[in-house]
């Protein structure tokens, strides 16, 4: 069988090459994936800047968010103003399943989104939480977190689903109402981890330095505004090509990351769409929720600044040599 073949108008090639070192998959394969799952994927970037994570052989992955200037012209974009960069970027918005195999093509294996959709006049669509465990624990202490986070949404009446992220964590998604801001949403999940945290503080932490963390797990909560976060169904540049999966909630003491790879994810799917069936309704953020969440100050910022109070520290009380 050649390594060269057109699908859905998209011309591939060098399609059994190996995808990346420690992928045990070949760009074949990557495409196969993206073509099985392609609605069931493109629902969740559908009509959301993206940025992808791509692979070249012999080289780093990388991040793309503008778009190159050989992408062709039926490919749906939208540009917008990055403060952080003061420039317009041109995002992709991958509405259908040729642009997919478009990026497969280009050997981009990860799919992020933002939060917000491109015309983001309602607000955030969800409210995330990511929980990363520390390089050395199980992934049994992600799914411990996660059941914190349940516990503290429930108990201010809310519902979210749950998916593998594909790398070593979890991710916890509660889909938004719109009309939310996104300050008010970035308080609220600040909030969310907070009293997660004040369940089981030997278990699980927001602190955003590393070496404050002590070995818990991480509950992130900056993934607000224009931050992005990697979609469900997504591959992910990570031995074995693991696949960022929903799973229930009371499957979730019996997997691991490694369960789901773009060669075995399908067969656990056949013809279900997990996310879409475990998705809550969505849902309104509670008044005492955002309140609480405006006295947490944000983690990025407050982490810059204790940094610098740090650094300066080691300046002006400089340890002796051993």
């Amino acid at each position: 069988m050649g390594s060269e073949e057109v699908r859905a108008g998209v011309t591939l090639t060098n399609l059994d090459k190996p995808l990346f070192d420690g992928a045990e998959a070949t760009k074949r394969d990557l495409v196969d994936y993206l073509e099985a799952v392609g609605d069931r994927l493109v629902r969740q970037l559908r009509d959301r800047p993206l940025s992808v994570v791509r692979v070249r052989p012999g080289q780093q992955p990388f991040m793309q968010k503008n778009l190159p200037k050989y992408t062709p012209d039926w490919l749906h974009r939208v540009t917008v103003w990055a403060e952080s960069s003061h420039r317009e970027v041109t995002y992709a918005l991958c509405d259908d399943v040729r642009t997919l195999l478009w990026f497969g093509n280009q050997r981009a294996v990860e799919y992020h989104t933002t939060l917000l959709l491109a015309e983001h006049s309602k607000g955030p669509t969800h409210l995330v939480l990511d929980l990363d465990p520390s390089p050395d624990q199980p992934f049994r202490q992600a799914v411990l977190a996660a059941k914190l986070i349940r516990a503290a949404l429930a108990d201010d009446g809310l519902a979210g689903a749950v998916k593998t992220s594909g790398a070593k964590g979890v991710h916890v998604f509660v889909p938004l109402q719109p009309g939310l801001s996104i300050e008010d949403v970035a308080a609220a999940t600040r909030a969310v981890a907070a009293r997660a945290e004040r369940l089981d503080p030997d278990l699980a932490t927001t602190a955003f330095i590393r070496e404050d963390r002590g070995g818990r797990v991480f509950l992130d909560s900056t993934r607000a505004g224009g931050g992005t976060v990697v979609a469900a169904y997504s591959p992910r540049i990570r031995p074995g090509t693991t696949v960022s999966f929903p799973v229930g909630w009371a499957d979730l003491d019996n997997v691991t990351p490694q369960d789901f790879t773009v060669r075995t994810a399908l067969d656990r799917l056949g013809e279900r769409d997990p996310w879409a069936d475990e998705m809550p309704e969505p849902q309104t953020l509670p008044a005492d929720l955002i309140e609480e969440g405006h006295t947490i100050p944000i983690a990025r910022v407050q982490a810059m600044h204790e940094g610098k109070r740090r650094a300066r520290a080691r300046r002006e009380n400089p340890q002796p040599e051993q």
